[in-house]
């Protein structure tokens, strides 16, 4: 006889209440990763192409894709009937007003933490009926970056200078600084506050990492490190010069693991294997201030 191969019984999503959200319009690409985490992304009925860019399953089916939040067209986002729009704020206030005056529920999120983040999780969903799913993700999550915690307790801390944007300069958010943390660095300049070359090369950082806004893992790290006169940095010196993808770091939602893996990566590679989203700088020879790969 043959074998036979047998299957796991066949898990039935509950159906949502009537109560709940069911069209939604996601301008901030981190709402838009949480509902697909919480397997709720068919009710986007429309979002941006950002969004698209970290989630690019929403690119299926007739969603309204948007340019950016900034310049989406008020009277666009009601033509989709939401009944919930999700942005991050500060966001347009005559578009608010728009979308109220059209009956649709607006929900400002403005993470700083990462204690934030698990509270706008909460809250995303709350409103799509998946508060045990959210408590999951959330939990997970902490569980990741306790575990990490733990896993860099007994090494050196080394400096680390990240930052979300190069002109001007721009010091990642808090809850990478939390992350770095974690990760077993210890993170340098006031969180998401702008800095000068001068002030970050007088802290020499021991490891430089780059994760702008919108640039993926494309950042010309050679370039910034010539022309801000960082050449003779300890981070530059040593070849620990690093890019990671933005969704990884500037997305405050569930993809923060990723990018919370790529950090202890770029800080210990003695320790950490290296993972996707994470560039190094291929240093051969430091020498006159100029490299040579």
């Amino acid at each position: 006889m043959g074998s036979v191969e047998l299957k796991a019984p066949c898990k039935l999503k509950p159906v949502a209440p009537q109560h709940t959200v069911r069209r939604i319009v996601s301008l901030q690409p981190s709402a838009t990763v949480i509902l697909a985490a919480l397997g709720e992304l068919e009710r986007v009925v429309a979002c941006t192409k950002y969004c698209a860019d970290v989630v690019p399953e929403v690119r299926d089916g007739d969603r309204l894709i948007l340019h950016d939040s900034w310049t989406a067209n008020a009277v666009e986002i009601v033509s989709a009937k939401p009944d919930l729009v999700i942005a991050a704020v500060p966001y347009q206030e005559k578009a608010v007003g728009e979308i109220l005056k059209a009956s649709s529920r607006f929900l400002g999120l403005a993470p700083k933490t990462l204690a934030d983040i698990y509270t706008d999780i909460a809250a995303i969903a709350g409103v799509v009926g998946a508060g045990a799913r959210g408590e999951e993700i959330i939990h997970t999550m902490e569980q990741e970056i306790t575990a990490m915690r733990e896993a860099t307790a007994s090494l050196r801390r080394r400096r680390v200078f990240c930052e979300e944007w190069g002109k001007p300069i721009i010091a990642s958010q808090a809850w990478v600084a939390e992350l770095v943390e974690a990760a077993g660095g210890k993170f340098l300049c006031e969180p998401g506050q702008q800095t000068s070359p001068a002030d970050v090369l007088a802290l020499d950082p021991e490891v430089l990492i780059a994760a702008w806004c919108g640039a993926g893992d494309r950042v010309p790290l050679e370039k910034i490190v010539a022309e801000r006169g960082w050449s003779g940095m300890t981070a530059a010196q040593q070849g620990r010069v690093f890019c990671i993808s933005d969704e990884l770091l500037n997305t405050p939602a569930p993809t923060l693991i990723g990018g919370l893996r790529a950090l202890a990566a770029a800080i210990h590679p003695e320790r950490f294997a290296t993972v996707p989203g994470l560039k190094r700088w291929e240093l051969n020879r430091l020498k006159n201030g100029s490299t040579r790969h």
